[in-house]
């Protein structure tokens, strides 16, 4: 079966887009794997299908993990997402909603001879509780600013659910001195997180404003960088006196803007860019 799809990079976390308007496509598991593969397939952190929304969103976003797994968020493709359907015609205003399996999300584009380059995404309040993230422990209980043991040595760590769990831990050094891909596996399945858990190594810089990020992303292994994550680290950063309510988060793929605005909901901001766009046959690829 052969696919046309586009790929598209917000602060780069990559993505394969497809336009499945009647929703007939499967490719979880084995097709996603392939298509994500970066030696034989397309390459990327993830497959997201484009679909038709609900609850009066125009348009639905789908995202599929590069190990095939499903996920309910994703503020960077979401951005990817806009974008992709800007380039088809789709999209023309600056704002639009976008259906996600966590809730609408509403989208402020910013065009660049047609295209969308910038985009703010509203990616809705927090939250703390342990069931909601989900976290093993109390129900209502929250996991804030609690000690919590890396390899043997003990930081700060909050629980976070931005649509998608997240473990954040607050370090006193640069993220690039840690071992992120031996430890980020062995915290992703921690057994406080019967869903798995996106982890964070983030270090607040003097004044609070800036935070450093590395991250470990549920499903795909150590990315560029992570929007969610980046709401995630700010929340938490906020929530425990480190940061102000705006802030941004400094991945290895760019920049990201963080608002955590008064009403509790948070605003994620940056760039989003087309890479190509192609045809590929999964028959091919072993899917």
């Amino acid at each position: 079966m052969s696919i046309t799809f586009s790929k598209f990079e917000a602060t780069g976390n990559d993505f394969i887009l497809i336009l499945d308007l009647e929703d007939e496509l499967d490719l979880a598991g084995a097709p996603a794997r392939a298509l994500c593969d970066r030696w034989v397939g397309v390459g990327g952190d993830g497959v997201i299908r484009v679909t038709r929304g609900s609850g009066g969103a125009p348009y639905g976003m789908r995202l599929t993990n590069a190990d095939g797994t499903p996920a309910q968020m994703s503020g960077n493709g979401m951005r990817c997402t806009v974008a992709f359907l800007a380039a088809r015609g789709l999209v023309r205003e600056p704002e639009t909603d976008v259906w996600t399996p966590s809730g609408i999300k509403h989208v402020s584009a910013m065009f660049e001879n047609g295209a969308v380059t910038q985009a703010t995404v509203s990616m809705g309040e927090p939250a703390f509780a342990r069931a909601a993230i989900p976290m093993r422990g109390p129900a209502w209980e929250s996991f804030l600013d609690q000690p919590f043991d890396i390899a043997g040595i003990s930081v700060k760590a909050s629980a976070v659910s931005m649509g998608n769990p997240h473990l954040v831990l607050f370090l006193d050094e640069d993220p690039e001195r840690y071992h992120v891909a031996h430890t980020g596996p062995a915290l992703e399945h921690h057994e406080l997180f019967p869903e798995g858990t996106n982890v964070e190594f983030a270090r607040v810089r003097e004044g609070g404003a800036d935070i450093d990020v590395r991250v470990w992303e549920r499903g795909v292994g150590e990315t560029l960088a992570c929007g969610t994550g980046a709401c995630a680290v700010a929340v938490a950063a906020n929530e425990s006196g480190r940061s102000p309510s705006k802030v941004i988060v400094h991945y290895p793929g760019g920049d990201l803007g963080v608002s955590r605005e008064p009403d509790g909901g948070v605003l994620l901001s940056g760039a989003v860019s087309h890479v190509f766009e192609g045809t590929v046959d999964l028959s091919m690829l072993g899917a």
